[in-house]
């Protein structure tokens, strides 16, 4: 029996521990809002934090997250207010939406650790996270805003 705390909740698994948490997110807790992308952590949108730290669900087996905080988009604030959520509504940042929930989990981790990036900082971190739409330039402003910085005006071209 592997024992998980999933978004503050206790949970157990005993299915197969090489089981991609992924799947024990999406398939049996119902938490929808990871979205499998490729499946070879190639391009972010699985992105959870796992002990606190983004990692990709789609290649964590779910035996490595036994005993370690789990946060999904769901569990990343109750209420939708995340600052970086915050300011991905301010500035629109999302156009299809598909890549979103792994670019916020991501940027939610980035701002963690480094809590005024520079865009250097903010490109090197967010690199591993794809967005076939190309919102690239609103990701970064929103960074900075959730961040306190100066964020673009949305008459601003971005």
């Amino acid at each position: 029996m592997i024992k998980l705390t999933v978004n503050g909740a206790e949970r157990s698994f005993d299915g197969d521990p090489e089981m991609p948490l992924l799947w024990y997110l999406r398939d049996e807790l119902g938490l929808t809002g990871t979205k499998f992308g490729c499946g070879i952590a190639q391009c972010g949108a699985c992105t959870v934090h796992l002990g606190g730290t983004a990692a990709r669900a789609c290649i964590t087996p779910v035996s490595a997250a036994e005993g370690q905080e789990i946060t999904t988009i769901e569990g990343l604030s109750p209420d939708g207010n995340h600052p970086v959520q915050v300011a991905w509504r301010d500035l629109n940042v999302a156009q299809c939406g598909y890549c979103q929930t792994g670019q916020i989990m991501q940027a939610a981790s980035l701002l963690k650790d480094s809590p005024k990036p520079t865009d250097q900082q903010i490109d090197e971190n967010m690199s591993g996270n794809i967005c076939r739409c190309g919102t690239y330039p609103r990701i970064r402003a929103a960074i900075h805003q959730a961040a306190g910085q100066a964020p673009a005006t949305k008459g601003d071209r971005l």
